[in-house]
């Protein structure tokens, strides 16, 4: 009899505990909700902003601004970056650092609208829901701490404020200042047009601009004098197609024309090429950068003129961890809420007649399990994920079906359909982070997950020795 009443107690007890943890997550979820009048309006008004790489200097500020207010201890201008941050509540273990991003993409205006119509006065466009990326996380941040303050969660939050994600690789320079060196583990997420996650990698990125300076003279009265600044970045492009035939598989390495001239009986006296090259390892994106060198060293000695080389950056691959996917995968499935209004749905379907693809409407209400691939974009969420244990997922924020970096994206994100997957991604990074919090287990089996893929094996950036961050990379953006 005494056995029984022990079980019986027992059971209560267990009882009260998941009804009390249920309680508490519930709570982040209210707590989310009460502010999302707020975080659509920031989200809007970055979104409206669309500042590039480097330049988020309205953007970072709102984000920045609007922690503090919430009481969080904000360091601005970190790593030598005008425009990043970091946004930290409380004081003890574990840290939770949650990644935010604000940059917007060059050559890519766009109104919130189902049909390609540009924005008077602005030529740059949130075509991959930075906007969302960056609110959705502060918001996230500010739910963990009402919990720290309550007392029903022991550790720290800290938001990074992580400007120019896109070919500027901030966190690189983020990393190397050492701004992870005190984090448990790294959360973050990503707009898309599904719902997914997954321990997924991302290939390795290295970037370079070619800048050739030639000797101009008339084109057709003494074209013997001149040297000509195109023809090697021609020479240099032909050598790089040609390279493409030798290389590992699934390498990528892609190429704009930023300067070519500007009058045919104009000898070009300069020219610049900008490159990425990617593949899964990051090794490989080494040999293959040294390979394409070699293509324009070859072009300026053919044709006499004279190469600067601008790099631009590098990011590794991610380094998944299963332990933290997990986690994140089964609180997506749990939370995911989405659903269509009538309205939205008649904007989602006339975008999905400007794209290739054209998913039902309904895989919204669906979780995509992306264990064990690798992503064919890059990002430099790579390099912390080789410094502490990380992990992230996506939410769907326009319609499906809608390609990256296009148009489409921005018109989907700047509506209630990026507003909702935006609130999604809130949650679920709450969530997680509390999980993480409360049971410290979980970060164990990360921390020895981190340690086992690594192996012998110890982070090496992609970067050039010594370099600081390309502030000006997209100081004009035109």
């Amino acid at each position: 009899m005494r056995t029984l009443w022990s079980l019986c107690c027992a059971a209560s007890l267990c009882l009260a505990a998941s009804q009390d943890a249920y309680a508490q997550r519930e709570a982040l979820s209210t707590s989310i909700h009460g502010r999302e009048a707020d975080s659509w309006k920031i989200a809007t008004r970055i979104w409206q902003l669309a500042e590039p790489g480097y330049q988020e200097v309205e953007s970072s500020k709102l984000l920045a601004d609007w922690l503090e207010a919430a009481g969080f201890k904000v360091e601005r201008g970190v790593a030598e970056i005008p425009t990043a941050f970091t946004a930290t509540y409380g004081t003890e273990a574990p840290v939770i650092a949650i990644l935010g991003e604000y940059d917007a993409l060059p050559g890519l205006s766009q109104d919130a609208v189902p049909y390609r119509q540009l924005r008077d006065g602005v030529t740059c466009g949130h075509a991959c829901g930075h906007h969302l990326f960056g609110t959705a996380s502060a918001s996230a941040a500010m739910a963990i701490a009402e919990q720290i303050k309550a007392g029903t969660i022991k550790g720290t939050v800290r938001f990074y404020g992580c400007p120019a994600e896109e070919g500027g690789s901030g966190k690189v320079f983020m990393s190397q200042a050492g701004l992870f060196k005190d984090c448990a583990a790294v959360l973050h997420w990503h707009p898309s047009s599904e719902n997914s996650a997954g321990d997924r990698s991302a290939l390795a990125r290295m970037a370079v601009k070619f800048r050739f300076h030639g000797k101009s003279t008339h084109a057709a009265g003494s074209p013997e004098k001149g040297r000509s600044a195109v023809d090697a970045l021609e020479l240099t492009a032909h050598a790089s197609e040609l390279l493409r035939e030798h290389t590992p598989d699934f390498t990528r390495i892609h190429h704009v024309i930023t300067s070519g001239g500007k009058a045919p009986n104009v000898v070009p006296e300069f020219a610049e090429i900008y490159y990425y090259v990617r593949h899964p390892d990051g090794d490989v994106v080494q040999d293959v950068y040294r390979r394409l060198l070699l293509c324009a060293q070859g072009a300026a000695l053919a044709t006499e003129t004279k190469l600067d080389i601008k790099f631009e950056g590098g990011t590794r691959e991610i380094l998944p961890n299963n332990a933290l996917a997990q986690i994140a995968l089964k609180n997506l499935r749990e939370l995911n809420d989405l659903s269509y209004t009538p309205a939205e749905a008649e904007f989602a379907l006339k975008i999905q007649e400007t794209c290739d693809e054209k998913p039902s409407l309904d895989t919204i209400k669906t979780v995509v399990d992306r264990s064990g691939q690798t992503g064919k974009g890059s990002t430099d969420v790579g390099d912390i994920s080789w410094l502490v244990p990380t992990t992230g997922f996506s939410t769907s924020c326009w319609a499906p079906g809608t390609p990256g970096h296009s148009w489409q994206v921005i018109a989907g994100s700047g509506t209630t359909i990026g507003k909702k997957g935006m609130q999604l991604a809130a949650r679920v990074l709450a969530v997680t982070a509390w999980d993480l919090y409360t049971n410290p287990a979980l970060l164990r089996e990360a921390q020895a997950e981190h340690e086992r893929r690594l192996g012998q094996r110890k982070y090496q950036s992609l970067m050039q020795p010594g370099q600081k961050a390309p502030l000006d990379y997209r100081k004009n953006p035109d």
